[in-house]
């Protein structure tokens, strides 16, 4: 597929990727089969995996959370190479995961996205084994999903290691998906570049093609090691915490720990420069070119007062660092756990909408990263909530002036496709893209101050605050958002939700 995007002026400063006025769909290639589930209740008594030295994650973690490391048995463990060629656009690698069932049922196959195959670029896989012993894999979404059958069922609690070699070529566009996986300007944008297991919940194993006008991925809390290999030339800078570096004649080769997180990013450019800034136990970095210096400060100063404000209403920010990139793409900003993509051209002076973005990016760390959601069939969950989380940063920071000013943004989002009474629990497919742009991040967002009304702003402060806690390093979902606010506020939340969220 292919998509142009404009960035409107009335609506930029919503952030976030949703400035799509057409589209054209390209044939997709033929796929193989998928094969049809075969798992069956297991009759045997689980057993937790043995524990995991997880020490080495430690210190990317703030104090309040490094007891997390003890607490999550069933998260993948990664260990990925990536081989990054002079031409920085073609990458060999290899990987090694960790799989543990923490399903109640016997698992069969293993289903692993190779997001590359649809966002413009090319992976293969080659060499896969599943404890060593090698397998042959079948492929279907346009060979973007990998199914790994498994030899003996998997039962529950037990685990596995896959292992596998890939090779990537990376778009030199920004046409699809905003461009988070793209060569361009000088730029390497590496999203979702390595086999990422699927998560496996109440439909099985969760798998789609995603819409070019949301987010690709729909992930579980995982743990990484990653070894990347590059150009000397280039400034790499990578998720989590970088841990070794070494320096071999032309080439380098960095070490990165990354964990607990939702995904790996990458982000490489000959012409980053680093600001920096250190707030409350955090170290703030923001990587673009030496002559956005003031753009990029400024960035670091709302990014500090964003996780203050969102550190007091919801939980603290999990992670000793968070890393902002300008990168080429198509979208004000992106997502990743500990990092943030900003596009560049609004860090140049006299731009009016790196606030809003930086603060609804980095909202983006407790809404999609910490509490986790299905962001391609629920989401609001993400993008609604964290547009009335920005809303709550100007509020605090500026009264009601703040206040006022981006709900008149939000309230424009609605208007602009006519304050269509259309649900915001959708899925993304069920949207055209102003739909998306109008509904999830207009009124979506005005959702959560009915809801606040219906509560008591007493209740509802409390009720996020519990719903980050008893959700955080998990997968949230709307049935236990709706239940947990009724368990809060002990009232009755239907009407509100049938009028607001329901289809």
């Amino acid at each position: 597929m292919k998509k142009v995007f404009l960035l409107s002026s009335t609506l930029l400063f919503l952030t976030l990727c949703l400035f799509i006025t057409k589209w054209a769909e390209s044939t997709p290639k033929p796929i193989p089969p998928t094969p049809t589930p075969t798992s069956v209740p297991s009759t045997s008594t689980p057993t937790l995996p043995p524990p995991v030295d997880r020490s080495i994650y430690k210190d990317g973690l703030v104090p309040e959370y490094q007891d997390i490391l003890n607490k999550l048995p069933y998260a993948s463990m990664y260990e990925v190479n990536f081989n990054i060629a002079d031409d920085m656009y073609h990458i060999t690698g290899n990987e090694t995961v960790t799989y543990t069932n923490a399903e109640d049922i016997d698992l069969n196959e293993v289903e692993l996205r190779l997001f590359p195959n649809i966002l413009g670029g090319e992976m293969h896989v080659d060499n896969v084994t599943v404890n060593s012993e090698v397998v042959a894999p079948n492929y279907a979404l346009n060979n973007s999903l990998l199914i790994v059958p498994l030899k003996n069922p998997l039962k529950p609690k037990e685990n596995i290691k896959l292992s596998m070699d890939f090779s990537l070529s990376v778009p030199q566009t920004v046409d699809l998906n905003y461009g988070v996986q793209a060569y361009y300007d000088d730029v390497l944008a590496l999203a979702h570049a390595y086999p990422m297991i699927a998560v496996y919940d109440d439909e099985g194993w969760n798998a789609e093609i995603p819409p070019q006008s949301g987010d690709v991925t729909y992930a579980d809390m995982s743990f990484f090691i990653v070894t990347v290999e590059a150009p000397k030339g280039v400034t790499l800078v990578g998720s989590g915490r970088e841990i070794n570096r070494q320096n071999n004649g032309n080439r380098q080769t960095v070490k990165y720990e990354a964990g607990p997180v939702r995904d790996f990013y990458l982000a490489a450019s000959p012409n980053y420069q680093v600001f920096t800034k250190e707030s409350n136990g955090v170290t703030l970095r923001f990587y673009t070119r030496d002559q956005l210096r003031a753009g990029a400060e400024s960035a670091l100063d709302t990014a500090a007062r964003a996780i203050e404000v969102y550190g007091k209403r919801y939980a603290p920010y999990p992670y000793t660092e968070l890393d902002f990139v300008s990168t080429p793409t198509l979208a004000l900003g992106i997502e990743y756990p500990g990092m943030i993509a900003i596009t560049e051209w609004i860090i140049q002076p006299g731009q009016d909408y790196l606030e809003g973005t930086i603060a609804h990016e980095v909202g983006h760390q407790w809404f999609y990263n910490l509490v986790g959601n299905d962001q391609l069939d629920d989401p609001w969950l993400d993008e609604s909530l964290t547009q009335f989380a920005t809303l709550q940063y100007f509020t605090d920071e500026y009264g009601k002036a703040g206040s006022e000013s981006f709900r008149q943004d939000i309230e424009g989002r609605w208007a602009s496709i006519d304050n269509a009474k259309i649900p915001v629990g959708l899925p993304v497919k069920d949207y055209t893209a102003a739909q998306y742009s109008g509904i999830v991040y207009g009124r979506g967002g005005l959702f959560f101050e009915a809801l606040r009304d219906e509560m008591g702003r007493e209740n509802f402060d409390a009720f996020m605050k519990d719903y980050v806690k008893i959700n955080s390093w998990d997968i949230a979902t709307p049935e236990k958002f709706k239940s947990e606010a009724e368990t809060d506020c002990r009232c009755n939340l239907t009407s509100l939700f049938e009028n607001w969220i329901y289809p």
